[in-house]
């Protein structure tokens, strides 16, 4: 369907299915012509590739990838849109809906099912509140996926994708960095959404790291030192993980002293090197002390 994107469109499909927005599911649904053409040949939707994509709104993005990519499977959790996007999307037979939320949806039996011979990418302009659960269980669950390109809070587009060692990072800048290499596509303003949000916004895309970080042995373990060291962002490495994971400040000393760093090293100054090392060692402090 074309003018998806045309307010006038959009009021009159919506008006049709009495269809009102959900502040509850945080929707703001995109108005602007020129964002998600963009988001769709930035995000690989391309031949030879199949495309999950998470929230579809009316299915203007939907629209965009289905004309590129060999197939899209659109996992959307109102089921009021349903009837929307069987207009919307009546002219692609590439295009599977999935009334479903994606935190408990099997997407390795998706991407089996549907995607047999084809690359995969993930496209999906989310709700701010769900958008970092959403990326985290998209990187670690380790899905065969090429790229996750999303449309985050431009404040928070900072943070994402800080390079380690830097103030701007966080436990989910240790995460991003682990599984992927993150990237700035381009500024999508706060104009550019029906109803319009409080904040401007900006597409990221992730692509993932064929490899992760060497000497991780136990990875739940690591990222609960990466949240627990980020956990208090006044606080020394020391006095966070010890006061956030309740290890004896000792044994943290003693691995951060094991992995050569200062003992009033902060947080946001360790490398991703020196994040592992202190993990690990810390790892092995708790298993001699029974502490973990």
């Amino acid at each position: 369907m074309d003018n998806l994107s045309n307010i006038g469109v959009i009021k009159d499909v919506l008006e049709r299915h009495n269809f009102t927005f959900s502040k509850a599911l945080g929707q703001n649904f995109l108005i602007n012509p020129s964002v998600c053409p963009k988001i769709a040949e930035m995000g690989n939707a391309k031949k030879g590739f199949g495309v999950i994509e998470i929230g579809t709104g009316i299915g203007v993005l939907t629209n965009e990838l289905a004309k590129r990519a060999d197939k899209v499977v659109a996992i959307e959790i109102d089921d009021r849109l349903l009837p929307v996007l069987e207009e919307t999307l009546a002219e692609y037979d590439n295009v599977k809906v999935i009334n479903a939320d994606v935190m408990k949806t099997d997407l390795h039996k998706i991407i089996d099912e549907e995607f047999k011979g084809l690359d995969v990418a993930v496209c999906a302009n989310l709700p701010y509140y769900i958008t970092s659960p959403i990326l985290m269980m998209l990187l670690e669950e380790r899905l065969p996926i090429k790229s996750v390109t999303v449309m985050v809070q431009k404040e928070a587009a900072a943070r994402l994708c800080a390079p380690m060692g830097t103030r701007d990072m966080g436990a989910v800048t240790v995460a991003v960095n682990y599984f992927s290499t993150p990237k700035i596509l381009f500024n999508v303003s706060r104009g550019s959404f029906m109803p319009s949000p409080n904040v401007d916004s900006c597409v990221m895309r992730f692509d993932i790291n064929e490899k992760t970080p060497e000497g991780v042995t136990d990875e739940k373990f690591f990222f609960r030192v990466a949240r627990g060291a980020f956990s208090q962002r006044r606080k020394t490495l020391a006095n966070s993980v010890s006061s956030s994971m309740k290890i004896d400040k000792a044994y943290v000393l003693e691995a951060i002293s094991k992995s050569g760093l200062k003992a009033d090293v902060r947080p946001e100054k360790l490398s991703m090197e020196e994040l592992i090392s202190f993990s690990e060692n810390l790892l092995s402090a708790v298993n001699s002390k029974g502490q973990q």
